[in-house]
């Protein structure tokens, strides 16, 4: 239970400091609007161009900075076990460019064409999103040099190291019979020298029987309740058989082949995902703490009618 609790914790303020992070950095790299002028305002006054210009867009210009930021962006959010995907060659870079955002620009584009940026929908949408940039922008600043300490990391690790362990596996055989009289007759025989594969394969009616009451490899919760008491019990060692047990099917026993896992992870392992972790909780206490001041000063009126809310 402590295991878990621990990696209920750390997983929870990574996947709050992964969101955190998309707040942080993600809006701004997506220049999914471009500035906002028409295609026949060619003499309107144009924002600075900061970065080398790789390519334009009826005169709407795309920099290197906001290539690889994009390219950044997307390499980041791809999962961890398919770092195929990413884009990093020199041909994937321009192929991003050409079918993303010289894509996009010409459809913004066309969009304006047909005076799309004047629909009652669209300015409601881009007046959503100017308040959202502009959020991200105030929490960018508010927690710009809000990070954790290094001695905040090693109290938290120092605090939960004995809950932070690898998560343990255990290579299980599995007989179940239907009546404890045969299970227990079973464990003699087994205690007596039998072979466990060869019983399984004879006599148990669980679909492992087929594997010789193999599991292979597998972590608590795979079965059921009373099966994880037994089989991960710490009097339980390789080699050695359990007491028969009632489970959901009939009566079991089973047999501990090997264990792995369970170590505590160093704090070198764990080092950067407790610094994110930390990091992040830090930054939200930050932003809690404006927005409850924010909430009682009386420049902010905040009205809540929430009959209508079923």
């Amino acid at each position: 239970m402590k295991n878990r609790l621990a990696g209920i914790r750390l997983g929870a303020i990574l996947v709050c400091s992964c969101f955190l992070f998309l707040i942080l950095t993600g809006c701004d790299k997506l220049n999914f609007f471009g500035p906002k002028k028409t295609v026949k305002q060619t003499s309107s006054v144009a924002l600075p161009v900061k970065g080398t210009v790789i390519a334009k867009v009826n005169n709407i210009p795309v920099t290197l900075e906001d290539l690889s930021q994009e390219i950044e962006l997307y390499n980041s959010l791809l999962p961890a076990d398919k770092p195929e995907a990413k884009i990093t060659t020199r041909e994937q870079k321009i192929s991003y460019l050409k079918d993303e955002i010289i894509r996009r620009l010409l459809l913004y584009n066309e969009a304006l064409n047909r005076g799309l940026e004047r629909k009652e929908e669209a300015i409601l949408m881009l007046e959503k999103s100017r308040r959202e940039i502009l959020v991200v922008e105030l929490i960018k600043e508010l927690t710009r040099n809000v990070k954790a300490e290094s001695s905040e990391i090693e109290q938290y690790y120092n605090t939960y190291k004995d809950d932070l362990k690898e998560e343990e596996e255990r290579r299980i055989r599995e007989l179940a019979v239907s009546s404890e009289q045969e299970a227990n007759n079973i464990l003699i025989q087994l205690l007596q020298g039998a072979d466990f594969a060869t019983l399984a394969i004879e006599k148990s009616k669980t679909p492992s029987s087929k594997n010789a009451g193999d599991l292979g490899y597998i972590k608590k919760g795979t079965k059921f309740a009373q099966f994880d008491n037994v089989a991960f019990s710490e009097g339980l060692e390789p080699g050695k058989i359990s007491n028969v047990f009632k489970g959901p099917d009939g009566y079991y026993i089973v047999k501990l082949e090997a264990k792995r896992g369970g170590q505590t992870r160093s704090l070198k392992d764990i080092w950067n995902q407790i610094e994110q972790g930390l990091t992040f909780l830090k930054q939200r206490q930050k932003i809690d703490e404006l927005v409850g001041k924010l909430s009682t000063d009386p420049k902010f009126k905040v009205e809540i009618s929430d009959g209508p809310i079923k």
